[in-house]
């Protein structure tokens, strides 16, 4: 049953959601052009197919998707017109630098001020010709509930590790602002299609914010170029799981090409989610950590963000640094400076950073009067009762620590609660002996890179702080554990910002360091940031996200699905259906056919509990099997006696049980045991070996068969279990080394079996069989659903390939449509049996007299 979460495509086209009132849409933008071409109607036909011909563009283009436009506006007094320049600030402007002097880059978000619906349409043309920018514009009401709402009050706030666990430590989930954020993504997607030509532009969408807005573009273009980077930490499973609407969330990001992160921990709590909560696998492809995902493989970036190094410094040049910088150092001249810069939210630590700085001055004495904090404090993004409770709480510490070791003439903690300037907020970093960023959680955090790069100076600087042009450069971080920033900062001093004691301890080694080694560790975090900048993360990610979508054409695909849960599926482009009109006419010419078809899954449904067959599909096989010019196999790795019960009333049916292990050609033949394995005694070895892995892993369980023995663990911790199956697969594989038998890893199971024992190998005797008695097939049809029929179908592929056999027609089909070695896909058990009533209806009504074939497998060995 879908959950109540789920929203389908027609209420969101509806624009119903939220009971907003409609406003009149602005006009739809050109499509930017460099050269001429013919553009399609935005709200034609065309524009709706994944496979349509858009126009040709001479210049490479990339979308940036944001949810701000980095664009500064107002309007002038004077002229109420409004004024719009470019914010150099903003890292989405600084990424341009990471792309080749010919791409053009067009932006997609909200600007940060209101506009009246009668200056939409102008603003828009205005912005798209002067910056190439296209604004959404959002009503009132519904931005407030996406962004105050539903990104701030719940995402934002889960993401941080901070759970609703009552009213007053946080919003409990609320589905009208879910309905918000859900119509704040579609008209994002809407604004994108204006512009976006699906077949050569790549599309970069950035931030918690639009992490739906990749289902509504691969609903309409199935093979577009999508990246998405995700700025803030991605909870742990644990976390993440408690939100109403997790499974739509991820498969948003699903429906991208590359997902990018920060670090590996933030990925990793992603593919945790994706494993546990849709069940899906991924590995690692070459380096590239790659998810399958109904055939299209979704690739993680990781790899965190940089700085934009020229524009730092220029602000290092300017005269007003290099006068602040005299000013800052003739104030705390005989004084060692610690800096802090943080934003004032209840994740950055401040509090809990002045209370190890008060600690440091209680335990260290000698640094009462000779030890500063300058803490900057950046304006609050929101202003909450949370916001206001730690402000409260960061000003009572520090006044408590002034009255207690400040004098007349020093004031240990120095807050600065104000909008600095950039070239201020530089000076106070070239000062600094040292820089602590202290966040309980952060996504990121550019601040250490920033002081590293101010703490190296340039010729102003190193003159305005009376120093020689090639005297060493020194600087000390102070970094948390849990900020994005951290892994990268190999020099720097890691601590836990909950324990006061050891960031009172770090802050003291840090500036008791001797020179020498605070220089080394500046040197190997220079090198780093200044190669990994703005530039090179843009650069990296573009790069990957081409590699991730370079056989998009190379393969068939389309759309499956509702509402929020749309995916695309991609397979190769000979993968088809088969119908039962394209396979009876070559059935009907044969006189020599093979058919082999597994059980479960495919016979019988997968989820049935009943595993025998029903009476249409005992009635297809013994029509078959009747027909003089089949040979018939049912292949499945079910135990001999439990297919001889369930398929008894089929006479002259072949059965391959357990993998071909035990085979029989009809009901009167005897059981034949695979000569090449004779010898099971490395059961002896593998049983209790499993058991032990059985009785420390819950939920899992030994299946015992007589030819092979296999751990299941699907009913496991999904992590846990998938550790200890490869934990059980080395141990096994090292203890077998010198056995007759294989270790194989399958979807939730390890299992143990003979050598020379296979699906694929039962096929194999079964063609050549065919060929030695003088009748090689010339029509042969198998039919699977899982991993171990891929083993069948190439077998039948390489062994028909083969001189001994003419070309006959081949079908190999699997059940379900997933990347397969089979060029036919059938969608269900259902869909096997009405082939299966096909081709009986096609067959020779004459029955054969019963097969009393006895055939030795020892000139197979």
């Amino acid at each position: 049953m879908d959950s109540r979460s789920r929203v389908n495509f027609a209420s969101l086209a509806s624009g119903n959601l939220l009971d907003i009132p409609q406003i009149p849409s602005p006009r739809a933008l050109p499509k930017v052009m460099t050269t001429p071409g013919v553009i399609p109607d935005v709200d034609g036909s065309e524009f709706n197919d994944a496979d349509s011909d858009g126009s040709t563009f001479s210049r490479e283009r990339k979308i940036i998707v944001t949810n701000m436009l980095p664009i500064n506006a107002h309007k002038d007094l004077e002229t109420n017109k409004w004024v719009f320049t470019r914010d150099e600030d903003s890292l989405y402007l600084q990424l341009r630098d990471g792309f080749s002097p010919e791409t053009e880059v067009i932006y997609v978000g909200s600007l940060k001020v209101e506009v009246d619906a009668s200056e939409q349409d102008e603003v828009a043309q205005q912005l798209m010709d002067n910056f190439k920018c296209v604004p959404t514009y959002l009503p009132h009401d519904l931005q407030k509930k996406f962004y105050h709402g539903f990104c701030k009050q719940q995402l934002w706030p889960l993401f941080h590790y901070m759970l609703p666990m009552s009213p007053d430590h946080g919003e409990r989930f609320d589905r009208v602002l879910w309905k918000a954020y859900v119509s704040a993504n579609k008209i994002y997607a809407d604004k994108v299609m204006e512009v976006v030509n699906p077949e050569d532009d790549y599309i970069w969408v950035h931030d918690y914010h639009l992490m739906l807005l990749p289902t509504f573009l691969r609903k309409h273009f199935n093979r577009v170029k999508l990246g998405f980077f995700l700025h803030s930490p991605f909870p742990s499973s644990e976390i993440y799981r408690t939100l109403p609407v997790r499974n739509e969330i991820l498969r948003g990001l699903l429906n991208c090409d590359l997902v990018g992160f920060h670090t590996f921990d933030y990925a990793r709590h992603f593919l945790s989610c994706c494993s546990r909560m849709l069940g899906l696998y991924y590995e690692s492809k070459r380096g590239h950590i790659g998810l399958d995902y109904s055939g299209r493989t979704v690739y993680i970036k990781i790899l965190p963000v940089g700085i934009h190094l020229g524009r730092l410094e220029s602000v290092l040049s300017l005269p007003s640094t290099c006068t602040k910088i005299k000013e800052i150092q003739e104030k705390f001249k005989g004084k060692k400076v610690i800096l802090g810069v943080d934003d004032m939210d209840i994740f950055k630590g401040i509090s809990l950073k002045l209370l190890a700085f008060e600690q440091l001055l209680q335990q260290h004495q000698d640094l009462q009067g000779n030890l500063v904090l300058i803490q900057i404090v950046n304006p609050a993004r929101s202003s909450g009762k949370d916001v206001q409770e730690v402000k409260r709480e960061t000003y009572s510490t520090a006044t408590r620590i002034n009255e207690v070791y400040g004098s007349p003439d020093y004031e240990p903690v120095i807050l600065i609660d104000r909008y600095v300037a950039r070239y201020e907020k530089s000076a106070y970093y070239a000062i600094a002996e040292c820089c602590i960023v202290n966040a309980v959680r952060d996504g990121m955090n550019l601040v250490p890179y920033k002081y590293i790069i101010c703490r190296n100076g340039s010729p102003q600087i190193d003159e305005a702080k009376g120093i020689k042009k090639d005297s060493p450069r020194t600087s000390m971080l102070v970094v948390s554990e849990f900020i994005g920033c951290s892994p990268s900062l190999s020099g720097a001093i890691r601590v836990n910002p909950w324990d006061i004691d050891s960031v009172a301890e770090a802050m003291y080694t840090a500036i008791t360091m001797p020179d020498n080694e605070r220089q080394m560790r500046h040197e190997k975090h220079h090198r780093y940031v200044s190669s990994h900048d703005v530039a090179y993360w843009a650069r990296s990610f573009l790069q990957d996200l081409e590699r991730a979508c370079k056989d998009h054409y190379s393969k068939r695909c389309w759309g499956i699905g509702f509402g929020l849960g749309f995916r695309v599926v991609s397979l190769s482009p000979s993968f088809r259906k088969l119908s039962i009109d394209y396979i009876v006419p070559p059935y009907k010419r044969s006189s020599s056919r093979a058919i082999f078809l597994d059980y479960d899954g495919t016979v019988v449904p997968q989820t049935s509990i009943n595993k025998s067959p029903t009476p249409e599909v005992i009635r297809a096989i013994n029509t078959l099997c009747n027909d003089p010019n089949n040979t018939v196999f049912i292949v499945s790795g079910r135990g001999k006696s439990s297919l001889s019960e369930w398929l008894a009333p089929c006479e002259r049916l072949g059965i391959a049980a357990e993998h071909g292990y035990f085979t029989r050609w009809s009901k009167n033949s005897e059981w034949e045991c695979s000569p090449m394995a004779i010898d099971l005694d490395w059961k002896e070895i593998v049983e209790p070996i499993m058991k032990l892995y059985t009785e420390s892993t819950d939920g899992s369980y030994v299946e015992t068969k007589e030819s092979a023995l296999v751990w299941h663990h699907q009913d496991a911790d999904p992590d846990f279990g998938s550790c200890q199956a490869k934990e059980l697969l080395d141990h096994l594989e090292k203890v077998l080394a010198n056995e007759p038998a294989l270790v194989k890893r399958g979807q939730y199971i390890v299992e143990v079996k003979p050598q020379g024992v296979s699906k694929g190998l039962v096929a194999e005797r079964v063609l050549s069989t065919m060929v030695s008695s003088g009748k090689p097939p010339d029509f042969v049809v198998c039919i699977g659903d899982d991993k171990s029929d891929e083993d069948m179908f190439e077998s039948i592929l390489s062994t028909v390939s083969s001189a001994s056999i003419p070309a006959p027609d081949v079908f190999a089909c699997t059940v379900g449509r997933k990347p397969s070695k089979a060029k036919f896909y059938l969608d269900d058990s259902a869909e096997v049996v009405k082939l299966l009533q096909g081709l009986a209806n096609a067959s020779s009504p004459n029955p054969r007299p019963s097969p009393h074939v006895k055939v030795s497998f020892d000139n197979f060995i």
